[in-house]
């Protein structure tokens, strides 16, 4: 470095200049440097390893304190000089608005070059005195006095068992991981007590968590026999694509392809519906996180989506409490785009990969039906659209400000990323939406009409309203729904807490106030469009313009469950709030002369009350009855066979039943009833007769059963009392059931 000085050091030694041929120099010397201690949850919380301009404060500090004036007058200005050669090269550059991780420190590796130690340790063969005349043994005794600090350190490597209980350790003290089992535990004592029997009881009712824990089950068996006939199901024999007659639920497959059999199957619904609350947990965890929230913010925000008390009432419809992939999946994509609501200007640092995983899991999430899936879809579409108008008129600007700036800047990775996940999502979507396009076209009856939107639109005190399982209002608020047309998709409460705290937020909040109007401005539309025609107009200027003009929009016939959309944003509003609190605590902790990091219990329970409020509006009572056991007439019984009595509720049961081998069923019962169906309960009311008879025969039903249990009081009341004489049916009488077997023509 000719002609460029370097810091010098300590009384003792000086730093020469490395301009003089044949002078001592030291090379490589390691300057180990460590980053600032960072909180995990400070307000733009730092991902990543430094750079090589970014040096941390402490050792800063640690190097000025270190380097005096000497005798040569350079200043300890000068000792850039150095670290700049000892920050580690190609690493990343801390975002501090970046979304948290784990505290990673920022390590200095580098070389002091030019270095005059005199001698004894010297690398070169040349003279033996320092610069400043000093003698050589002198200066080396004080060379290595005053920088046996900068020395390389060798410690003693650990073993083996070590290192891996130290990777063990990190790992399971993670944020990521705390906030994963958190996630299942606090599922575990919510859904209580769907674990406690997984093998014989169901969370609401038998009607349709048995038909889907059906699904499920047909998912993965398909999936292994013969998955070219997926969604022609072993239900409404003879029709074609009947697992389209409701949402697939195909995303949860692979755990479906565990196990066979009724018992098994309600043990997986069991599973699934504590791990679809954890998930939706998780999911809005890390969604506020990568906004900017710290975590008692985040976590109360994801308790209030994960427990809103509307999710009471839909507790048998997994395919609506099933929400944290899209929570989880506007996280990965808010990740990989650098976005969050902490930082100004331009965006932070781009993550390719993050954007791809985030198209994933919403393409994982559709998979899961489209009753979510559908507005999910659209909102990612205007979601797309926003951000290539906003990275255009940043690019633009850029340009003409002739400014260097990362805002508009082109990544060809993050492009390369996007359009690869925009493949994945689109052919998803495809593929999913086709089976049901065929359903429609086979079945008109399937289009939802206005008159059955009108049905299940809510009045806006539905918004104000808990359903009956919600522990602690439920009772409270009996008497309001009574004047719901049909409770299960008119008690929208999103919670009194949750909007107490979202009110708060739009005043008191770590948001600015443009990202709080943005909000405000998506729960008020979120929450017209779930009132449907109830709206004022009948919904004509508002969820009826949708429903005429989006494709595919006019097959949901339940506005109510966008409110899901209302609930999302009013957490995050909600987040703001308890995020400036947590502000106010730590400003509160430093005026009173302690650590932050440390604060005494009282500011820690404070902290800590919005999530317990939020947990205990959100505590169920629901039901969990007995799940009626398989009958032994339908053990390896030959299909297909028609069940009697036979209604929309109870052939549910009997398709939980038919995982036992999966024998083709006529009955079926979903959202969907095909007019086939219709058709065949009518002439069944007959049974047996010779119209009858003849009428399954042709349609190739070679077996009826006749549970006599539930047969008072229907239209089958009196098929075991009739003849079969003349008829070419053999009859077996079990007790419990009469089986007929229809011999063929």
């Amino acid at each position: 470095m000719s002609g460029e000085e370097t810091p010098e050091g300590r009384p003792g030694g000086a730093l020469a200049s490395s301009g003089a041929a044949g002078e001592p120099t030291v090379a490589n010397l390691t300057l180990r440097q460590a980053a600032p201690e960072q909180r995990d949850d400070t307000d733009e919380p730092s991902t990543g390893t430094g750079t090589g301009t970014g040096t941390s404060p402490a050792a800063t500090d640690r190097t000025a304190g270190d380097t005096d004036t000497g005798p040569a007058g350079r200043s300890p200005t000068d000792q850039g000089t150095a670290r700049a050669k000892g920050t580690a090269q190609g690493k990343d550059t801390p975002q501090s608005n970046d979304t948290p991780q784990s505290n990673d420190t920022a390590q200095g590796e580098g070389t002091a070059q030019g270095l005059n130690t005199g001698k004894g340790k010297d690398t070169s063969k040349g003279a033996g005195k320092a610069e400043d005349g000093g003698n050589g043994e002198a200066g080396d005794t004080g060379d290595e006095a005053g920088w046996s600090r900068f020395a390389p350190v060798e410690p003693n490597p650990p073993g083996l068992p070590r290192r891996i209980g130290g990777a063990l350790a990190r790992f399971a003290t993670h944020e990521w991981t705390v906030a994963s089992v958190a996630g299942l535990l606090l599922a575990v004592l919510m859904t209580w007590p769907t674990v406690l029997h997984p093998a014989s009881t169901i969370p609401q009712d038998i009607y349709d968590p048995l038909l889907q824990t059906w699904q499920v089950a047909w998912d993965g068996h398909a999936l292994l026999t013969d998955p070219l006939h997926l969604w022609d199901s072993n239900t409404f024999f003879p029709d074609h694509d009947t697992l389209a007659f409701s949402d697939s639920l195909l995303g949860y497959a692979p755990l479906g392809m565990i196990g066979t059999g009724p018992v098994a199957a309600l043990v997986r619904y069991n599973i699934l519906y504590v791990l679809a609350y954890a998930l939706a947990f998780v999911g809005m965890y890390a969604l506020c996180r990568q906004l900017g929230t710290r975590k008692p913010g985040a976590a109360m925000a994801a308790a209030a989506f994960a427990y809103a008390p509307w999710r009471l009432a839909h507790g048998g419809h997994l395919n609506i409490l099933s929400t944290g992939g899209i929570a989880l999946a506007l996280a990965m994509l808010a990740r990989g785009h650098g976005f969050s609501f902490r930082r100004a200007g331009g965006p932070g640092r781009i993550r390719w990969g993050w954007a791809l995983g985030g198209w994933l899991v919403a393409a994982w999430q559709v998979t899961l039906g489209w009753g979510l899936g559908l507005p999910f879809c659209y909102l990612l579409g205007v979601l797309v659209v926003v951000g290539c108008a906003v990275w255009l008129v940043r690019r633009i600007r850029r340009r003409v400000r002739k400014d260097g700036g990362p805002a508009g800047r082109f990544h060809l990775s993050l492009l390369l990323g996007n359009l690869g996940g925009l493949a994945v999502f689109g052919a998803t979507c495809l593929y999913l939406g086709l089976p049901y396009l065929r359903a429609v076209h086979d079945h008109p009856e399937a289009r939802r009409t206005v008159a059955e939107l009108k049905l299940f639109s809510p009045p806006w005190q539905g918004f104000f309203i808990a359903p009956e399982q919600s522990w602690l209002w439920g009772d409270t608020h009996a008497q309001a729904r009574q004047a719901l047309p049909f409770q299960p998709e008119m008690t929208l409460l999103v919670g009194m807490v949750l909007v107490a705290f979202a009110v708060l937020g739009l005043f008191l909040s770590s948001w600015r106030i443009r990202t709080r109007l943005l909000l405000l401005a998506g729960v008020a539309v979120s929450a017209v469009l779930a009132m449907g025609t109830a709206f004022p107009g009948g919904g004509r200027y508002t969820y009826l313009v949708l429903y005429d003009h989006l494709p595919a929009w006019d097959a949901i016939r339940t506005p109510g469950r966008l409110v899901l959309w209302t609930t999302l944003l009013l957490a995050l509003l909600a987040a703001g709030a308890v995020n400036a609190l947590s502000q106010r605590a730590d400003e509160f902790a430093v005026s009173r002369g302690r650590n932050p990091r440390r604060i005494g219990p009282a500011l820690r329970l404070l902290v800590a009350v919005p999530l317990v409020l939020v947990l205990v509006e959100g505590w169920a009572r629901t039901p969990h009855p007995q799940v009626p056991t398989e009958p032994k007439e339908l053990h390896a019984i030959a299909g297909p066979v028609l069940i009697l009595p036979t209604d929309t509720l109870t052939d549910q049961r009997y398709m939980y039943w038919s995982t036992d081998g999966f024998p083709q069923l006529v009955n079926g019962g979903s959202g969907v009833q095909p007019a086939k169906q219709d058709e065949i309960r009518r002439v069944a009311a007959d049974f047996p007769s010779q119209r009858s008879v003849d009428y399954l025969r042709n349609l190739g039903v070679r077996t009826v059963v006749v549970f006599r249990d539930g047969l008072a009081g229907t239209p089958y009341q009196n098929v075991i009392s009739k003849s079969t004489i003349g008829l070419g049916v053999k009859l077996s009488d079990t007790g419990p059931a009469v089986v007929y077997t229809l011999d063929p023509k």
